[in-house]
């Protein structure tokens, strides 16, 4: 692993002082250990491991062979490239990835024997489904028509979408301009667009020309990011770190605990941000309800 040299640092310092958690390859007769696997040295990153690592040592000092657990350390892979690193491993650990997409971690995932992938889940790095309905509820006051194009590496969210009555539609593989504008006209009578991160729909090319078409219609477009609600999309649920690292650290105690790892999961930690712009110019009036909408993680 490409581990950096502030984090090699951090956790012999924490080890001295008797914390009680190992980065890695624990003695066999010890207590087991967590690892942190960041994808690269940058700012954002080590402000992500920093604050993880805080959380996981109290969990960890107390973890013992004498406990359920099969497996030897717990590693967070922060972000796809830390994933497909940690995933390729042959170790006696478990994984839980975080700051990944859903698409990435079933992608790569998906290629692995399924031994090897019973022992890796997930914080996914998008906003949950459930919660932006929710939101674009609130944001409307009213039961409202909601659409969304899946491509392929969506679709897996199909079933769940069709029985919370979203009118879901196919996207091609490689997502053509006049393939979407042709979904976009079908889908013209609804009120919402939900959009979810999949390469095939939202990309550069495409995402312009989905805001100019649901705007020309008077839709509202929940977005997956702040980014793109800053862009002209509606609004979204969004998680900062913290969010994400609490509900990691909460995964880690469940496991120190019962030895099983969760299913993979969306970010249960949240809040939200709406473009006011975008709000008056289609005549929605944003209330405080949609505007505090969030689940705030409990203190640590």
């Amino acid at each position: 692993m490409r581990a950096v040299t502030w984090i090699r640092a951090l956790m012999v310092a924490t080890a001295l002082a008797g914390a009680g958690a190992h980065a890695s390859k624990p003695d066999p007769g010890q207590r087991y250990g967590f690892e942190i696997a960041p994808a690269d040295d940058s700012a954002i990153t080590r402000r992500i491991a920093e604050d993880l690592y805080k959380r996981l040592v109290p969990t960890f000092a107390a973890f013992r062979t004498e406990l359920a657990q099969q497996r030897r350390t717990l590693v967070v892979a922060i972000g796809p490239a830390a994933l497909r690193e940690v995933a390729a491993r042959r170790c006696d650990c478990v994984v839980v990835s975080a700051f990944t997409s859903s698409q990435v971690f079933r992608a790569i995932v998906g290629k692995l024997p399924p031994s090897r992938a019973q022992a890796i889940t997930a914080v996914y790095a998008e906003p949950a489904p459930q919660d932006q309905l929710r939101l674009a509820a609130l944001l409307y006051r009213r039961p409202v028509r909601v659409a969304t194009l899946l491509g392929a590496d969506t679709a897996f969210l199909k079933p769940q979408l069709a029985a919370d009555k979203v009118t879901v539609l196919d996207v091609g593989k490689d997502g053509e301009d006049g393939n979407i504008n042709q979904l976009l006209d079908r889908i013209a009578q609804t009120d919402v667009l939900l959009a979810l991160p999949d390469a095939a729909v939202y990309n550069t090319e495409n995402f312009r020309n989905i805001l100019l078409s649901t705007y020309r219609h008077k839709q509202g477009v929940i977005g997956f990011s702040s980014d793109m609600v800053k862009a002209g999309a509606l609004g979204t649920t969004y998680s900062e770190i913290e969010d994400i690292n609490t509900q990691v650290a909460e995964i880690a105690a469940a496991y120190v605990d019962g030895g099983q790892l969760p299913a993979p999961q969306f970010p249960r930690y949240f809040r939200t941000i709406v473009n006011e712009g975008v709000a008056r110019s289609l005549d929605i009036t944003v209330d405080d309800a949609a505007r505090r909408f969030a689940r705030p993680a409990p203190h640590p």
